[in-house]
């Protein structure tokens, strides 16, 4: 069905989104009918053949579920289970709005829209409805090299779903997951489906610095401002200029950086050490962290009005294990990767070898998979790999149960050791740091060291 053949009803407890989108979509289609309250529903689809409504995630109506736009999604589905609908919601309600989908949903918009993309949605939503096509969920791909963030779970479709609508706007977004997730390439490939893609795409490791190198590294500096400030320097804020800032292990700074970076948040501007001068910034926000979210709430460690302002949306990045079935793809995309940089045949698995994989539980994420099928593919002596070529890797197991301690390098039972702690911690690295009698600073140098 085309657009200019179609009703479409808009139901929303805000009178003026009811005007703006009735005057929006007057020329494009054939009947455009607004209500506000969602308790007429029910008798609006009767007397009316509605092709598409507009539904609103949240109402102050006599229904108070707490998610009154699930409740009334399952009622038009109960009344009127062909009819298309589109949840509106705000930046926080996003997780809902996935959610609705698997209610019933079609497909929803966030506010504020673009004019044009919204008209997009309904134009294509009609005519799929009118091919009996099904509405597919688009993988995330950065560009930058085999950074592929691939899944067919269901887990890894919602993000997907979830990113492809919250890229092109300016939504500050906190990623969260255990190390070795990808919550370093969800960042990048985010910044590439916005509208800021052609900007810088700056990245900073925010828990390796110390107060004064936080201050300098973010904000910049004057010659002169410290010891060793030799010459201007340009912030990372500054650098990111019009572009995205992804400030990775947030959950790990002090609560004195935190209020610094809130300063900075809050005015939109920024202040070179040794000058007085404010600059002007246009960045995206974009923060990552392996800390969970229920500890970073926490306020003796974590400021919450800092939190609300790097967590417009927040990404929950599954652990492997999560995503059982992914593996096998992932697996794959790896060995094609591998087996074209070291100049190997094409590489495929039996089937011995594919229930050695999904049959180990990945504590090390997709990044020890990753690892694992690099080692396979250049260890292997023909084009199939075998149980026996993937070998796991022992950092990411007990020592006592993998290998003779007698036999091992000091400096892989150091690395061994501080990998134990940290995940002992959930990735906190104050108090891994702490257990293992080291400042965080020296801890972040043999984490550099080992490349963990």
């Amino acid at each position: 069905m085309i657009l200019k053949k179609a009703t479409v009803l808009i139901v929303d407890d805000d009178p003026d989104v009811l005007t703006a989108v009735k005057l929006l979509l007057k020329p494009e289609a054939r009947e455009i009918i607004t209500e506000k309250n969602p308790e007429n529903l029910n008798w609006l689809l009767q007397r009316n053949e509605v092709d598409l409504i507009l539904l609103d995630m949240n109402f102050n109506s006599a229904i108070n579920t707490g998610n009154e736009g699930l409740y009334w999604l399952r009622k038009v589905k109960e009344w009127k289970p062909d009819v298309c609908v589109i949840m509106i919601t705000a930046y926080g309600d996003i997780d809902l709005a996935v959610r609705s989908l698997k209610e019933g949903a079609n497909d929803f918009v966030v506010k504020p829209w673009h004019n044009e993309k919204l008209i997009n949605t309904i134009k294509d939503l009609l005519d799929k409805k009118e091919g009996g096509t099904k509405i597919t969920k688009t993988p995330v791909k950065s560009t930058a090299g085999d950074t592929s963030i691939l899944g067919e779970s269901d887990v890894m479709q919602d993000i997907f779903y979830k990113v492809n609508k919250i890229a092109p706007t300016d939504a500050n977004i906190l990623i969260l997951g255990e190390n070795g997730t990808g919550k370093d390439l969800m960042a990048k490939a985010i910044h590439e489906r916005s509208l800021r893609a052609d900007k810088p795409f700056v990245k900073v490791d925010v828990g390796a610095l110390t107060d004064t190198l936080f201050e300098s590294e973010l904000f910049g500096h004057k010659k002169g401002a410290f010891t060793d400030a030799r010459e201007d320097r340009m912030g990372r804020f500054e650098e990111a200029q019009g572009g995205t800032l992804f400030l990775d292990e947030i959950g790990n700074i002090s609560l004195q950086q935190q209020a610094k970076l809130l300063t900075i948040l809050q005015n939109r501007q920024v202040t070179r050490l040794g000058t007085n001068k404010p600059v002007d910034v246009d960045i995206r926000l974009i923060c990552a962290t392996n800390v969970p979210l229920s500890e970073l709430a926490n306020e003796n460690k974590f400021r919450k009005d800092l939190i609300y302002r790097i967590n417009t949306v927040e990404i929950n990045m599954p652990p492997l294990r999560r995503r059982n079935e992914d593996i096998v793809i992932l697996a794959r995309h790896f060995a094609k990767l591998y087996a074209s940089k070291y100049l190997k045949p094409s590489m495929d698995f039996d089937t011995a070898a594919i229930n050695k994989l999904k049959s180990y539980n990945f504590p090390g994420n997709v990044r020890e998979l990753q690892y694992t099928i690099e080692r396979a593919v250049i260890m292997a002596d023909d084009s199939t790999l075998r149980p026996d070529d993937l070998i796991f890797s022992i950092l990411e197991t007990s020592t006592e149960s993998v290998v003779d301690a007698d036999n091992i390098p000091l400096s892989a039972l150091e690395k061994n050791a501080i990998l134990r702690v940290i995940e002992k911690h959930n990735g906190n690295i104050t108090r891994a740091a702490k257990e293992l009698g080291l400042t965080r600073t020296a801890l972040y140098r043999r984490l550099s060291k080992y490349d963990i």
